[in-house]
């Protein structure tokens, strides 16, 4: 059986307690615990690595260099509890391995938890690191090989994601948000812009994540054309809310795509705009018109709430006008999609889940850190997503509304034949001449 080094044990442990860990504070102990384990396990080795002057499966050692042991447990009190962890040993060495780093690790908890603490929100400096595996001298015990692996894998991790190639996805309906994080110190918040699919065979996938500066047209523009550069195909749905820059960015970047404002968004918007004691009646209308069997019938019950508030509420009705089309494009695909692709609520709560990581790191900021922050909790978010069904009857469904979508491009941006050309003296005849 291969081996597995005792740091990829302890990560894949600590990845199942992000991916199903609630907001208790014993949980938020854990993942402390077990982050603090990951580093001393990965400088341990690194340490490890250097005496022996190979890697954890490279062959070709040096005479007296010694060889891997196995690993001795470990165990470190701090005030989350009791941190074990597992040292590498080294055998038949001209000279007996004695580990420096485990010699200094007791008398600096409070460091190595402040760096667990923060280890998936800013990343692990390479100054902190090197302060906290420093001998009484000022020496830092690890390489600067060892300390540039630790800070920089989950930065590698994102910056693979965030090239891979689309051409691979087939995507049917194209979700995109933005939420406001400190990307600078000392600048107001900024948009990071989250991009997740629906695919033909009904997979959900987490697309594309990248910093935005605010959902104005150029940087929404530069979102979508990052995603169309690495293959992204055009979806039949893009599904938003009503950032006017995100609007105009998806009519311009996705011309054979239909485009649905998020209804979630959308209901908030009018309950702000309707008396407490009436929004109970006009939200089951505007509901029942947002989910009306046929866009037709959705526009029947539209002009029927016209009808009734117009007069009492004409901001509501107004803001129920606005880009109403937009609201009821659901309305045009399968019935049991409808519900699925009707909001951006996926994207909510995998900000959620994000959110839930930044509460145990009080001052996480920076473009860097914030990202990749965001990247280790939504893919892992996104791992655990359930698909949509996918009916041969629904197929064939999409694929009628996809022939419509490319007929109705190709006629709009058709040159216009048979155009009358005015004729000039030289293209008259003789007859017409005289």
């Amino acid at each position: 059986m291969e081996r597995i080094q005792a740091s990829e044990r302890t990560r894949e442990k600590l990845k199942r307690l992000m991916d199903g860990g609630g907001e208790s504070g014993e949980t938020g102990s854990e993942l402390v615990r077990l982050a603090a384990r990951l580093i001393v396990e990965e400088a341990l080795e690194g340490e490890a690595g250097d005496a022996l002057g190979r890697e954890y499966y490279a062959r070709g050692a040096a005479p007296g260099a010694g060889y891997r042991n196995g690993y001795r447990p470990g165990r470190l009190k701090t005030a989350e509890g009791a941190v074990e962890y597992s040292a590498p040993q080294i055998a038949d060495r001209a000279e007996p391995f004695r580990s420096k780093i485990r010699s200094i690790l007791g008398s600096r908890t409070e460091e190595l938890e402040r760096l667990a603490i923060e280890m998936y929100a800013r990343g692990l400096s390479t100054r902190d690191i090197e302060a906290l595996f420093a001998d009484d001298e000022g020496r830092s015990l690890l390489s600067r090989s060892a300390v540039s692996e630790i800070t920089e894998r989950l930065w590698a991790e994102y910056q693979a994601f965030a090239g891979r190639d689309l051409a691979e996805f087939e995507v049917l309906y194209l979700f995109v948000d933005g939420i406001a994080e400190r990307l600078h110190l000392g600048q107001p918040r900024e948009a990071v812009l989250a991009g997740w699919g629906i695919l033909a065979d009904g997979a959900k996938v987490l697309l594309h994540l990248a910093p935005g500066t605010k959902e104005d047209t150029a940087s929404c523009r530069e979102f979508f054309h990052d995603m169309r550069r690495r293959g992204l195909p055009d979806p039949l749905l893009v599904v938003s809310d009503g950032a006017p820059g995100l609007i105009r960015a998806i009519e311009e970047c996705f011309p054979r795509s239909l485009r649905q404002r998020c209804l979630a968004h959308k209901m908030r918007n009018l309950e702000s705009k309707v008396p407490e004691t009436i929004w109970p009646e006009f939200k089951a209308r505007a509901q029942a018109c947002y989910r009306a069997a046929s866009p037709a019938l959705a526009r029947l019950l539209r002009a029927d709430i016209a009808a009734t508030y117009g007069s009492d509420l004409p901001s509501a009705v107004a803001c129920l006008d606005d880009d109403f089309e937009a609201c009821i494009a659901h309305l045009k695909f399968p019935l049991a999609h409808r519900r699925a692709i009707r909001t951006t609520n996926l994207l909510e709560r995998l900000f959620g889940e994000e959110r839930r990581r930044t509460k145990v790191i009080p001052h996480a900021f920076g473009e860097r850190a914030v990202l990749k922050l965001m990247y280790a909790a939504l893919i892992r978010a996104a791992e655990r997503w359930r698909g949509m069904r996918m009916t041969e009857f629904e197929r064939r469904q999409l694929q009628a509304i996809r022939t419509e979508l490319d007929r109705a491009h190709a006629e709009q941006t058709a040159p216009v034949v048979g155009a009358t050309i005015p004729a000039s003296p030289t293209h008259l005849s003789s007859k017409n001449r005289t």
